[in-house]
């Protein structure tokens, strides 16, 4: 397998409805990542999108993009894995590459969830035969999982306001996000209940937007205009599909999984991760990660919200551009506007957002309720 390196960037600002179509947002970003490498073409093209179908009523999205790009006869695929569905599109890019199978690949991902209500859509993630006749939904079963968590550690629901907080701060100087309003945990405590625990400024948004990678070989980087991201790992696990059939729905084992064997691949250890681009979908999904990922011990996730690690002066800075919940989360673009996020803070062209240590960094992306979980790791250069 080939090393992989990052060498074109793509976004366009996350919106709660754009005019464009499916198509013009996800070609436009194309064309700009590739632009943005100073590449001409692409050999393949893999998209990420969950949504398309339900509420727009078109399928065969790959093609459908590379046609309006332009790249006329390239391979081109749809990739879905639920909420982590842009992750996906990014490891079979990763994977085209490193195989030898394609010399540049572009992973593109792109949501249009403001066409109509995406909640039953979304709730096609959970077992459509135990689950959703329940009434089960994303949101329902992040909030039994929370309602558990607090129960369980004896944590009141203040010790994640800082989630929303520090998500809504650095949103404030991202010009891709959606939201660019200060929030103080106050406004967290007085927001609106959604489903017991949840409040409303513990979810991501529902909204529009489209982002794009281009990746190829390690030993090929130094001919393209960007300064080159090596990725380090790219790794998938899965749990039990129902939640209540896993032995411990707390430990988010998929998280474990994935994480554990990305850092045996890239041979790191969770000390060296300067930033950690969280699935903050919901408060209580950023602090079970941070615990499965090896971040915090068990029931203790919080406590790095609450004394501050996660802002971006802290010790492990999350969500640095406004992650899921205040940058926005249009599902099927997602991770690859966190991978894109990842390459600035990298190459050190975050702006106001720019962390002062910036070497490695992790993705994380969860589909459904923590049933598969994706991790990718990245440097500038690779460890030692």
């Amino acid at each position: 397998m080939r090393p992989v390196s990052i060498v074109g960037i793509a976004m366009r600002p996350v919106e709660k409805e754009t005019r464009l179509s499916l198509r013009e947002l996800g070609a436009s970003v194309i064309r700009d990542a590739l632009r943005d490498a100073g590449a001409p073409r692409a050999d393949a093209v893999f998209a990420g999108n969950m949504l398309a179908d339900e509420l727009q009523g078109q399928k065969h999205i790959a093609s459908l993009l590379a046609d309006a790009a332009g790249l006329f006869g390239v391979e081109a695929l749809h990739v879905r894995a639920a909420t982590a569905t842009g992750a996906a599109a990014l490891r079979m890019a990763y994977f085209a590459v490193a195989s030898g199978e394609a010399d540049i690949a572009v992973a593109v991902g792109v949501e249009k969830m403001s066409s109509a209500p995406p909640t039953p859509a979304l709730a096609k993630a959970l077992d459509a035969k135990r689950e959703v006749p329940t009434g089960a939904t994303l949101i329902s079963m992040n909030a039994r999982m929370m309602a558990a968590y607090m129960q369980r550690y004896n944590v009141p629901y203040e010790a994640f306001a800082n989630f929303a907080v520090n998500a809504h701060r650095n949103a404030l100087t991202n010009p891709f996000a959606l939201f660019h309003k200060p929030v103080q945990v106050e406004d967290v405590l007085a927001s609106r209940i959604v489903n017991p625990p949840i409040r409303l400024l513990d979810c991501s948004p529902i909204c529009d937007g489209a982002a794009a990678v281009v990746l190829v070989p390690d030993a090929h980087a130094g001919r393209f205009a960007r300064t080159p991201v090596r990725v380090l790992a790219s790794s998938v696990a899965t749990d039990r599909f129902v939640v209540e059939d896993r032995p411990d729905p707390l430990a988010l084992e998929a998280a474990r999984l994935s994480a554990r064997k990305a850092f045996q691949r890239a041979g790191l250890t969770p000390a060296d991760i300067d930033f950690f681009e969280v699935h903050d979908a919901f408060s209580i999904m950023a602090c079970l990660l941070l615990e499965a990922s090896g971040f915090a011990e068990r029931g203790t996730g919080w406590q790095l919200a609450v004394e501050g690690h996660i802002f971006r002066e802290g010790r492990l800075p999350i969500a640095t551009m406004g992650g899921l919940k205040a940058r926005g989360h249009p599902i099927g673009a997602t991770a690859l506007y966190q991978t894109a996020e990842i390459v600035l803070q990298l190459c050190g062209e975050a702006g106001a957002n720019q962390l002062e240590r910036a070497r490695f960094a992790m993705l994380q992306s969860v589909g459904g309720a923590g049933t598969t979980i994706l991790t990718h790791l990245f440097g500038r250069e690779r460890p030692s």
